[in-house]
Order: C-alpha cells, then structure tokens, then sequence
C-alpha cells in the first residue's frame, strides 16, 4: 500500500505492509467558500447573536479599538479588511469618526509584525490611513496594561491591554477556527493579555484542541465573565470558519460567547472525535511533519516547532487517540538543524541547555519557566526587534508530554540525523525501514496506522 505523507516543502511516497489502514483528521466535510464575502460580514454585522447592532452601541463621541488576529491563525485571505471597513461603516453611521477608532493586532506572546507584514494582513491603504493608530500589542509594556484583578470563581488573575479599558466598544476580528483551540475568549484574554493571564491556561495540560468540555475555553469563559463585569460592557465579536487558508466559509457577529457557540455548532457536524477516528489502536502510527508551523509564518522552522511543536503538539494528538500505550511513533520529517534568531533567538537556547537537562516539560516549566519569562535580552527582542517572547519556546517543549505514551520515536528521512537523536529520538533512513525496525518489536502483525492530515500553507504569499 502507497501513502503520500507531508515532508519538508512536499510529500515523499511511503510503501507499507498490506493491512495499514488510514486514520483521518480531515474534516467530515469541506465547507465552500463564500460567494460574497463583504456581504456576508455585513448581513451578520446587520443581525448579531446577544448583542445589538454596533451602530446601536456606540455614540459619536465614544474611542473605539478593533482588534484582529496575527498572522499565526492560518487565515491568509482579505477577511481583516473586508471586516474592519464594514465595521467602520457601522460606526460611521452612528457618527463616530474614523480618527476615534484604533487598530490592534492581537499577537499575545508571538512576534509583533513588521509595518509590511500588517499590510499582508490588512492593505496598503489601511496601514497608511490609520498610521500610529496602528499598532501590535506588547505584553511587556506595562503602562498599556491593566490589571483587572482575580476572577472570583478560581483566582485567575486578568490583565489585558489598555485599548480595551480606554475604550467605549472593543471589536475583535477572529479570523480561524482551529477544531476548538482559537476563538472565544483566547481571542481577548490571551491575544491581547500577559504572560500572567496566560500562563493559567498555557502549561503542559491546560491546552485543548476539543470542541465539546474543552478545559482551556472553559478558564478563558471565567476570565471573559470577569472582563466584561468590570468593564460593564460587553465586547463585540466577529468570528470566521475557513474554507481554505484564503477563503472565508462563515462569519458571525455579536457576543463573544453567542459567536463562539454559533461556530463550534458548525464544528462539532465536520469534526468527530479524534478517539473516533481509530476503530483499535494500533501499535505503530505513522505521519509526515511539513516543513510548516503557525509560528513560522514569513519566518522559518527550527528543530523544535518540527519535531515537537508540529511533530508531537499539532499532528501529535492522534497519539492519544489512536495509538496504544507504548506504540512505536513514526515521523517522516526532514529535520534541519537551522535556527532562526531573529523571530525565534530563545529556541536555540532552550535546545541546547534546557533540553539537555531535561526532555519532561513539567521540570522544564518547574526549573526553567521564571527564568526564560523574565529574560530581558529576549524580552528586548520580542518589544523591539520581531522576536517571539522569550517563553514561547518554553510553551513548544509542552507537547514532549506525549512521550509517556509513547514506546519510541523513529524520525524517517531527517536531513541532520542528529537533530532527532538530540532529542534521544531513533533515525531511519526511509518510513519503510522504520517500520520495519518497529515490526521486529511489536512483531509482524503489528497493526499500523497512517494518519492522514490536511495540508498546511508553509509561507503564503499574495
């Protein structure tokens, strides 16, 4: 049997015994693209979900902030835009004046953008009109942060950007469902939050892609209840569901948890559970890793967003689902041992002397979270210089947790094959021989699965 897996900029055919079977995470269904975007996103801006209609909201006088996602969302087509301006229309009509609005990239902990990357994501002619109104959010800046206290459930400490308290309405423009992993309030309380808010749901456990009791939305919901009590109003929300990485399939508009809702509802139809996607768990589970990762976006990879970010972390949920305790994982991935220090300058670090000490990411957060948190070299770099936040890195070893399920690594086909063994990670030369190394293991009737997985745009242009 012949499978086409996902390696480097393209795929490489793999050969495997008769009797490997494919297990999916591709959607049930694809959702088509919208005939008319612009009017799609005015028809829901026209009738929201829980809230009235932004013109309704607001009075000539108010400051408002809208607020879009970075460029690590996997949405690459013109929905930033389309949205902004239709909200601007609706402010216009209740007479608020452009020059009262700001705009915000939500970016969190990832790299600010560079002036022509927000032109990537928005246009030319938004960038040059809105101007020092224009801006990436820093987490480190902690004059535009506020502190808004604990919520009163569970303690968990919100602080977000001030052009959300200054403001009299904050719009935010999601623009990607990921299964169930974005959207909601990650949008506000993590996208524009700190390193404070966020580490309550960014450990090793508190990250969830699942669609149905998903623990992260469910401390992002408290923390979202708790905002907008103290802000006494509530934040408007625009979300999207893609039918490719350029094209938008769905917009809703209204209430960040009446949005949220409308899109998982959409979800939940296309995407069965993962444990459903595998009738028994095999012994052997094999996936190719593409040279690709939401954190190298007009960047590049490293060893650490391919083998454990990408490798473990985003195609690395089958292992749960489909894998038996102590199944032989094999990665076709190419592995390069190239780093890049200008958008990623802590990764480097944190492979060579963090994860030489250790590969258990709950000692790793114990021992070394404060200190890569806190380092002001990197945190120079994340404010001035288009670096991920120094604990960014520390939050890409997160998925090594897997490996307690896990027999043994194999990596197929890695360029620099001590990439992977730095990680105490087998080599083979081809998928076929990894197998077969796994089959002298578990034995010859050892059953194999083939993930099969939706493509991944590496660096998209326009």
């Amino acid at each position: 049997m012949k499978f086409a897996l996902p390696y480097g900029d393209g795929t490489l055919t793999a050969t495997l015994p008769d009797g490997a079977r494919r297990v999916s995470v591709e959607a049930a269904g694809a959702l088509p693209p919208l005939a008319d975007l612009d009017h799609a996103v005015r028809q829901a801006l026209a009738k929201p979900l829980g809230l009235p209609r932004i013109r309704d909201l607001v009075k000539p006088s108010d400051r408002i902030t809208i607020a879009f996602d970075d460029h690590t969302t996997g949405s690459f087509g013109p929905i930033r835009p389309v949205a902004i301006r239709a909200v601007l229309d609706e402010l216009g009509a209740a007479g608020v004046s452009r020059s009262q609005v700001r705009l915000v990239c939500a970016n969190a902990l990832h790299r600010m953008c560079r002036p022509a990357e927000l032109a990537r994501l928005l246009d030319d002619a938004l960038v040059a009109e809105f101007q020092t109104r224009l801006s990436c959010h820093d987490a480190e800046d902690r004059e535009q942060i506020a502190d808004l206290g604990v919520t009163s459930e569970r303690g968990y400490p919100v602080e977000v950007s001030r052009l959300v308290t200054d403001a009299d309405l904050t719009v935010y423009v999601n623009t990607n469902y990921i299964r169930g992993f974005t959207g909601g309030w990650k949008s506000v309380c993590v996208g524009l939050s700190t390193w404070r808010s966020i580490r309550v749901t960014h450990d090793p456990d508190g990250m969830s892609m699942s669609l149905q009791r998903n623990r992260m939305h469910a401390v992002l919901d408290e923390m979202g209840r708790h905002l907008e009590a103290r802000l006494g109003r509530r934040i408007f929300k625009i979300d999207t569901l893609l039918a490719d990485a350029f094209h938008a399939a769905r917009v809703f508009a209204g209430g960040v948890d009446e949005t949220r809702r409308a899109a998982l509802d959409v979800q939940t139809q296309r995407f069965p559970s993962r444990r459903a996607a595998a009738s028994e768990p095999v012994d052997i589970l094999v996936y190719g890793v593409p040279d690709s990762s939401p954190y190298a976006i007009w960047a590049s990879v490293n060893p650490i967003l391919t083998l454990i970010s990408m490798g473990l972390g985003y195609l690395g949920g089958m292992i749960d689902a489909a894998g038996k305790p102590g199944c032989t994982v094999i990665m076709a991935a190419a592995a390069t041992d190239t780093w890049d220090r200008v958008h990623h300058p802590s990764y480097p670090d944190v492979w060579d002397r963090v994860l030489t000490h250790t590969r258990d990411p709950y000692e790793i957060n114990a021992r070394f979270e404060d200190e890569f948190a806190r380092h002001a070299t990197y945190i120079d770099a994340y404010r001035h210089r288009f670096a991920f936040h120094p604990i960014h890195a520390i939050l890409a070893t997160h998925p090594l947790k897997r490996l307690r399920r896990v027999g043994r690594v194999i990596v197929a086909g890695p360029r620099d094959a001590h990439v992977p063994r730095h990680l105490g990670w087998e080599v083979a030369g081809s998928v076929e021989e990894a197998v077969a190394r796994a089959q002298a293991l578990h034995g010859r009737g050892a059953s194999i699965g083939v993930v099969e997985q939706p493509g991944m745009p590496a660096n998209p242009d326009r």
